[in-house]
């Protein structure tokens, strides 16, 4: 069965998309820490980021890259902090997170809850960036 982030790669399911390419996807997080927050993904469905194929995961760093230099100038922060944790969907992927201090990364924290315009508005800022 396909995984939820599959899904949004063959437009079964919407999402808020910031950035793609024919190899890699990148998607704000709609239970983000903070706004900003955006998922990248490869289109491949692969579980784990380490079984990713050394030239796909340096590329998928790189465009990941590119995405974190938009989020931090169309939302001003210390650093856009990159986190892989890999328990909640089974697909690879990294979350690019702007922040000033430590615990604005923390996943423990409350999520924001976000409407679907607010989110628009969030993908716009980091496409136009």
């Amino acid at each position: 069965m396909a995984s939820i982030f599959t899904k949004i790669v063959q437009g079964e399911i919407p999402c808020h998309k910031v950035a793609e390419n024919e190899k890699f996807l990148a998607f704000l997080d709609i239970m983000p820490l903070q706004k900003g927050h955006v998922l990248v993904i490869p289109k491949k469905e692969i579980d784990y980021i380490f079984d990713i194929e050394d030239e796909l995961l340096s590329e998928m760093i790189l465009f990941a890259k590119e995405v974190s230099k938009k989020i931090k100038k169309a939302f001003p922060c210390n650093r856009v902090g990159m986190a892989v944790i890999g328990l909640e969907v089974p697909h690879a992927h990294i979350h690019l997170i702007p922040i000033n201090k430590m615990d604005d990364m923390n996943f423990a924290n409350k999520k924001l809850k976000l409407s679907h315009e607010e989110l628009s508005e969030i993908a716009t800022r980091i496409k136009e960036a």
